[in-house]
């Protein structure tokens, strides 16, 4: 028998954690892992838009598979689950540290504050980057009710800043010109 995506169990508002555990479909755990799974396909969209000869093509893929983890592991009742579930390690934030510290070698100073966009691909960039931040907003507010391991929002941390620092590495790469931000007085 072929799998059906449609079961019919959601119909009433109500959805199921890994472990089995029914919750409303508007609780913060299905908000926070909800939120990274909006952002893992925002990432899709950038990686599709640099295409596979661009270097950050194979790290924004490893990021999707920290996200489907990080999504995976906030979908689970910390209760009820039995699964063994993919975890996180240092060593992932740390490889979107070493990615920044390359980038910030090339990039020029920056002496102000840069209004988002000068290309497609560089605004989409700089969305996923506040979509980001509200993921990690949304596992921060979940962690106050439910302890979640503290590598979730760390790797959401800086995966923004990745992301900033992405958006001006394609800045350069496409010959843009940034726009800071003067405040008007």
């Amino acid at each position: 028998m072929a799998f059906k995506i449609y079961t019919k169990t959601g119909d009433k508002g109500e959805t199921s954690l890994i472990g089995g555990t029914r919750v409303p479909k508007h609780h913060v755990r299905i908000e926070a892992y909800g939120t990274v799974d909006e952002l893992n396909s925002y990432i899709g969209l950038i990686r599709d838009l640099i295409t596979e000869k661009h270097n950050h093509y194979k790290l924004l893929v490893e990021v999707q598979d920290r996200l489907f983890t990080m999504g995976s592991i906030l979908a689970a009742d910390p209760e009820k689950n039995k699964m063994t579930l993919p975890e996180l390690h240092a060593s992932d934030v740390e490889v979107l540290e070493k990615a920044i510290d390359e980038m910030d070698k090339n990039l020029p100073e920056m002496k102000n504050f840069i209004l988002p966009g000068g290309h497609a691909t560089i605004s989409h960039t700089h969305i996923a980057r506040c979509i980001c931040r509200r993921a990690e907003r949304a596992v921060l507010h979940l962690n106050e009710n439910a302890p979640v391991n503290e590598l979730a929002f760390k790797y959401l941390n800086r995966l923004s800043d990745y992301l900033f620092t992405l958006s001006r590495q394609l800045s350069l790469d496409y010959k843009t010109i940034e726009i800071p931000w003067i405040s008007k007085k």
